[in-house]
């Protein structure tokens, strides 16, 4: 490793990027930009819910007996396809990403933490180290002959 690079290093700080840091990163930082991140945010949050999973089966089962009085097994895999699947589904799978998305988020959390103490203890130990090595040039210069 370089000087330079040790250097560097010693500079370094721990830092937590949360999602919320990035959010202009996806869509920009203007006021347009602004309103369709907290719209897609707050659509994402409404249709996220259990209670719209259930909102949306109630809904796709208005269909369901039209879709068997057909008797017509294209009308009744599209209604399970293209009706139920579909608009139960979505809700749910952005629950499970939201529950999924909340444990990444303390992992994260509870690594950088370790890392931040790491990172001082890391600090302390290199000190310790040159004030060693400082200790031990002067011994060796202080040695006769």
């Amino acid at each position: 490793m370089a000087i330079r690079d040790i250097e560097a290093a010693k500079g370094h700080l721990p830092r937590l990027v949360k999602s919320s840091h990035v959010l202009s990163l996806v869509h920009g930082t203007g006021p347009l930009s602004a309103f369709n991140t907290r719209l897609a945010v707050g659509i994402t949050q409404t249709v996220g819910t259990m209670w719209t999973a259930y909102l949306f089966g109630l809904i796709a089962l208005v269909s369901l007996p039209a879709a068997i009085a057909s008797r017509d097994v294209i009308v009744i895999v599209a209604w399970i396809a293209q009706t139920f699947l579909q608009l139960v589904l979505l809700p749910i799978i952005i629950v499970g990403q939201n529950v999924i998305q909340s444990a990444n988020d303390a992992r994260a959390e509870a690594d950088h933490e370790t890392l931040v103490a790491i990172h001082q203890l890391t600090v302390e130990v290199h000190s310790i180290n040159e004030a060693q090595t400082k200790i031990l040039q002067r011994l060796e210069g202080a040695k006769p002959g």
